[in-house]
Formats: structure tokens, sequence, C-alpha cells
């Protein structure tokens, strides 16, 4: 198929659109956190008569963000651990061990990602407030049941896209190590888990993500003392006065982690996605 001019013209005004769309959000973000307070509360300005880094330094004062952020770090990192360990031995086993009602399983655990998040918050709650009472493990609040929470959504997916990369794995290179005398385990850890790297980080990504920018749960699930940062921001609005240039602040600094961790394992994800995807 041969492109018109018209047709290229066309498509450059669409991509620079599409860019607008995300680029200009995130430019007034950035720009309303380097102004000071009375200049935002008046009419928006695009270019700011004064930049000041003020707001990045009373971010840590007005609320404890840094105690949102340790919480957030404790939660996400090890929901993510444990989902992606957990994802691997079961992926491992679906693309390796065929068993009866292996694909009827398999699309029974995709078939949960159909299902909205807020379908499962009450029944979580009952569930947690139940065992608390007969077991007497403290869940709501705390962050071990909003750590079971995030695994409950992600770890259907990770199984899935990590089962489709394993497929996509010669059986050969495990059985040359298992002649040579290494265990399943071993021809696992040695053999197979250094070609998946790739799909193991989209997973770990996407685990990530989703829980680093969760609300609603986080709302519901979290006292005063195991508040994530994605609840903690709106700390920054009082009942008479909203320091907007503070929660964009806050913002940016949020979203560093995401955006450094993003960009060093972009090769990877894109491999591991694609691959994943395909099988």
């Amino acid at each position: 198929m041969i492109e018109t001019r018209g047709f290229k013209i066309l498509r450059a005004f669409g991509l620079v659109f599409l860019s607008a769309v995300v680029v200009v959000p995130l430019f007034v973000v950035v720009i309303t956190s380097l102004k000071p307070l009375e200049d935002v509360q008046g009419i928006f300005t695009w270019i700011p008569s004064e930049i000041t880094l003020q707001p990045y330094l009373d971010i840590w004062k007005t609320v404890p963000l840094a105690d949102y952020f340790l919480n957030s770090l404790i939660v996400v990192c090890i929901a993510t651990a444990f989902s992606v360990v957990i994802a691997v031995l079961a992926a491992y086993a679906l693309s390796r061990f065929p068993f009866k009602g292996a694909r009827t399983f398999s699309l029974m655990v995709l078939s949960t990602q159909m299902f909205p998040g807020i379908l499962f918050l009450l029944p979580l709650f009952l569930i947690f407030t139940q065992l608390q009472r007969t077991v007497g493990v403290q869940l709501n609040g705390s962050h071990l049941g909003l750590i079971i929470t995030y695994m409950t959504f992600s770890l259907p997916f990770a199984i899935w896209m990590l089962a489709g990369f394993f497929a996509s794995i010669p059986k050969d290179l495990e059985e040359a190590a298992l002649i040579d005398g290494t265990t399943r385990m071993g021809a696992l850890w040695r053999v197979v888990l250094p070609v998946a790297r790739p799909g193991i980080v989209a997973v770990s990504v996407y685990c990530f993500i989703t829980a680093w920018g969760e609300v609603l749960f986080a709302s519901v699930m979290t006292n005063a003392d195991t508040r994530t940062l994605a609840v903690g921001l709106r700390a920054y609005a009082s009942q008479t006065d909203v320091f907007w240039n503070q929660l964009m602040a806050a913002s940016v600094v949020v979203s560093l982690p995401v955006l450094i961790g993003f960009m060093i394992v972009q090769r990877h994800l894109v491999t591991g996605l694609s691959t994943g995807a395909v099988k």
C-alpha cells in the first residue's frame, strides 16, 4: 500500500494530537509543582512568573509522606515478590506437566480478569473481618491484608502470562540438564529462569504498577499507620484549602520510582510482553 501525501499529513496530525493528550497534563503537573501557592490559587498560567522548589521541600512536612512512601514500598514489594514466585511455579507446572482440566483451569484463572475490582471489595473485607474474629489475625488495617489483596488481583494475569512464556522455551534445554544429573527444580532455576527473564521482568513490572497506584482497596483496608501513597495524597486537601503545588510535587515524587524502574527494564518488558502475548 502506497501512502499518499495527505495520509502522511493526517497521520502526523493524529500522532501530534495523541502526544499532546499525554504530554500536556504532565506538563501542567510539573509546572504547577514549581509554582508558589499564591500563583496556583489564581488564574492558571502556562509560564510561571516565579519558579521555586519549595513545594518539594514542604511535601514532607505537610503530611507524613515518608511514612506513606515506606508503607507503599513494604506492601508493593512483598506483594510483587510473592506474586512472581507463585506465578512462576504455577505457570511452569501448567506448561510442563499437562493434566486433565489444565485448559479449563487456565481459562478460569484468566476469566477472573473480567470482573471489576470493586466487586471483590465487600467480600474481602468481610472475609478479613471474620478471620480476625475467629483466628485473631489482623488483616483489615494491616500491611498483610493489603498484600493478600494485591496478590489476588495480580496472580491470575501473572500465571497466564508466564505460562505462555514458558511454553515458548524448548523442553530440550531442561531435558539436557536432567540428563546431566540436575533435579527438576535445579533445571528450573539454572536453565529456565535465565531464559525466561524478560517474561518475569514484564510480570514483575505489571504487579508493581498495579499495586503502586491502587486507591480503592487501600482506602478501605488501611488506617492512619498503614496508609499508602495513593491514599496519602488526599491529605494535601484540607476542609478549607488545597495545596495544589504540593499535591502536584508529591505526584511527581510518587511517579519517579515507577518511571525509573520502567526505564531500567524497558528492553526486557517489551520482549516479555510480546513473547507471552504471542504464545
